[in-house]
């Protein structure tokens, strides 16, 4: 018997008698598609929302929060930054370089659509182990397909983070946050509600049937062993044709010809005209007879639903339309009248063939989806977890023989691999590109700039999801405090299994709950941000990973602080290392287990920590500063020193054992330099600040000494640190280790 059509499209019985309720009849099967791509986890959020709500998301500096195609914050002077994090996982692990490329693509035109100009990438990514050959493939495709993208369209890629993980294997973790600038009374906003007989205008490429579902299903669903077959799915990127789009959507947006701007993303005109419609309290009369199309036989679902790249709807009141046809006759790209709103009631009217083929409430489509509150328990291995901690198993390898294991573990070595295939100084704004604690790209015009980082704890997050989100909003915060700018607010990308499950769904509740603590005490405010459900396939589910971006501002940039040592300064940890290897990467890298309780978090103090590394810096005090994430105080020193070229000699403070004091990986600490002369001025301003500290040595020459307990070049450590992931993408380290 076969399988009744709401389903094979996603929806349930339950949801199928919820959409005849609302229109009052049987839908037909164009609407049951428009229905279920709107209705899907990715484009609804009907799993996420009961929790979502516990967000912090206002506060002083917030233009937009949540609920719009992207955030933004006032950063003075009348400059918004506009910023959003997406992710891109599942048509990726189908076809990585075109689902990292159309990744940046769609997030990209999420800054545009809010009317502003796209300054600075950052990719979040996670992978299985590179010994694999697939997990070798997904993270070059990826990897190209990013630089691809933004390399062409002249948005520079700043920064980011690289992750391996065996949960990651059969799921790579993909995500992408943008960030624009705009004049903060420019900003294409729902405030700004368009009239009864506003134009809607689709522009840039034409529609395809790449892509349908590829966003609104893939992302909906767990992806099975034929994940192969859904290729046909993933978007095709075009570059060329995007970086048209910028600069004809800014310019119309500049010239005041808009009254409102949408990308065509999940679930394609469905959801630009429906989200428009809503959003202008109005209905809209959409003709398919208009639409420009690459294939003449499109069924009618097929245009309403594709995800065909590059493509703009734009509001245009009549008297405007020649200006946006000029406008994009100039720029090459096609432009077509393809509807307008109406004063209806709310209804979405579609047309092809001069038939009618769906009428339905635009509302039902873009805010009608049911919300669940599924169910939630806590997973049944939590405790055996957490009681296998490997802060007391007995350290049986040198610590000079762990420290250069651990350089060269894929988690903490040199990324420069990957970002070097990406452009990061186009425009000429970037002060800090990748490779640091946090990018830094000015705002032009002034002397300030922006301190963009992300960050994720995912092995933390499998043993304790609140402590992994709660850790991922403190670390992301800590790494654009030590540039010396003040965090101002975060977006996310909350990335985790199958929300049916209610293991599951208890982990991203707790990720919630941890983000919303940490937020709160740190003045952050979530700005928006994306779910990503169902990254799992048969036993194989991602660890619970909320990614976190975080925007901050430092209103000098030359005063910005590196985390590269110089020669002849004293070296100080700030904050206290504690007893705590749990979760760690000398855990996982040394030991070989992934066990035990993540670090604690007093979150009072981790501000405090902030506090000092902004003041410091504002009063040009200190020399370097780095923060102590993966790997602890050991890696924190040698990053330090290579990034320099120069090394140090150091005390390990405290009475913990040797191991534990140089790699657990204790929060609210940072790495800090100081000239001799002013060392009395940063302990003074740390005792002010109530923030503990150590002066635990001096830098220079050509060494790292730790103690009595190890010594290891500069250039030693620099090798195992730059050459790790090169030899795993040649495979020369892959053959060696099964040798």
């Amino acid at each position: 018997m076969n399988e009744p059509l709401h389903r094979r499209l996603g929806l349930t019985d339950h949801e199928l008698e919820s959409i005849r309720s609302t229109i009052g009849r049987d839908p037909n099967p164009t609407e049951l598609a428009m229905y279920a791509a709107m209705w899907s986890e990715h484009c609804s959020y009907k799993s996420s929302k009961v929790h979502l709500r516990n967000l912090p998301t206002d506060g002083p500096r917030v233009l937009v929060g949540p609920g719009q195609d992207a955030g933004a914050i006032d950063v003075g002077d009348g400059v918004a930054v506009v910023f959003k994090m997406e992710s891109h996982s599942h048509p990726s692990a189908v076809e990585p370089y075109q689902g990292a490329a159309t990744g940046v693509g769609g997030i990209v035109r999420d800054i545009i659509s809010m009317g502003a100009r796209p300054i600075a990438l950052l990719d979040p990514l996670r992978f299985g182990p590179l010994t694999d050959e697939r997990n070798r493939w997904l993270f070059d495709g990826v990897v190209a397909g990013i630089g691809g993208y933004g390399n062409c369209i002249g948005v520079p890629t700043v920064g980011g983070e690289v992750h391996f993980g065996a949960p990651h294997s059969a799921n790579p973790t993909i995500n992408v946050m943008c960030l624009g600038i705009a004049p903060a009374d420019r900003l294409v906003t729902a405030a700004k509600a368009p009239p009864a007989g506003s134009l809607l205008v689709l522009f840039g490429a034409s529609t395809g049937r790449d892509g349908i579902g590829g966003v609104s299903v893939l992302a909906s669903r767990t992806l099975e062993d034929d994940a192969a077959e859904s290729r046909p799915s993933v978007q095709i990127g075009d570059p060329f044709a995007g970086k048209l789009l910028i600069e004809a959507s800014m310019e119309m947006v500049e010239r005041g010809l808009l009254e409102g701007l949408q990308d065509l993303g999940g679930a394609g005109l469905t959801c630009a005209a429906s989200e428009t419609a809503t959003r202008a309290g109005l209905g809209a009369e959409v003709d398919l007879d208009t639409v420009p199309l690459r294939a003449d036989d499109l069924e009618p679902f097929e245009i309403l639903t594709s995800e065909s790249q590059e493509r703009m709807l734009a509001v245009v009141v009549p008297e405007r339309m020649d200006d946006v046809i000029e406008v994009c006759t100039r720029w090459s790209l096609g432009a077509a009248v393809i509807g307008r709103l109406v004063d209806d009631g709310g209804t979405l009217d579609v047309r092809h063939d001069g038939a009618e083929v769906a009428r339905v409430p635009a509302r039902s489509l873009a805010d009608g989806a049911p919300v669940y509150s599924r169910p939630m328990s806590v997973p049944l291995e939590r405790d055996d977890l957490l009681g296998d901690d490997p802060t007391f198993t007995t350290m049986t390898t040198p610590v000079g023989d762990a420290l250069l294991r651990m350089l060269s573990a894929p988690n903490v070595a040199s990324k420069r691999w990957v970002w070097e295939q990406y452009d990061s100084i186009v425009q000429g704004g970037t002060v800090f590109g990748p490779g640091g604690d946090a990018a830094l790209v000015r705002i032009e015009g002034t002397l300030k700039a922006l301190a963009l980082a992300t960050d994720g704890k995912g092995r933390y997050g499998a043993l304790d999801p609140y402590l992994g989100a709660a850790h991922a909003v403190a670390e992301s915060a800590r790494n654009v405090a030590c540039t010396g700018a003040t965090p101002l607010a975060i977006t996310n990308c909350l990335n985790f299994g199958n929300p049916e499950r209610p293991e599951v769904m208890w982990q991203f509740a707790e990720s919630i709950r941890g983000i919303a603590d940490a937020c709160r005490a740190l003045e952050t405010p979530v700005t928006g941000g994306n779910v990503s459900f169902y990254n799992e396939s048969g036993d194989s589910a991602i660890w619970p990973t909320a990614v976190i971006g975080m925007v901050g501002l430092i209103h000098d940039y030359r005063l910005a602080v590196r985390h590269a040592f110089g020669d002849g300064t004293l070296v100080y940890v700030m904050g206290e290392t504690f007893p705590e290897l749990g979760g760690s990467e000398f855990a996982e890298s040394v030991l070989g287990v992934v066990a035990g309780r993540p670090p604690a978090l007093d979150l009072e103090r981790e501000r405090s920590v902030h506090s000092l590394l902004v003041e410091s810096a504002r009063r040009d005090l200190i020399r370097s500063a780095h923060d102590c994430g993966d790997g602890g105080l050991a890696i924190a020193l040698a990053e330090s020193a290579m990034a320099g070229g120069t090394g140090f000699a150091v005390s390990i403070p405290g009475d913990l054992p040797s191991h534990v004091a140089l790699f657990a990986e204790s929060a609210s600490r940072a790495v800090v330099t100081v000239d001799p002369a002013r060392a009395s001025e940063l302990e003074d301003l740390a005792a002010e600040l109530r923030v503990p500290f150590a002066r635990i040595g001096e830098t220079g020459g050509p060494r790292m000494v730790f103690d009595q307990i190890a010594d290891v070049t500069v250039d030693e450590a620099t090798a195992a640190y730059e050459d790790a992931i090169p030899k795993l993408m040649s495979g020369e380290r892959v053959l060696r280790e099964a040798g």
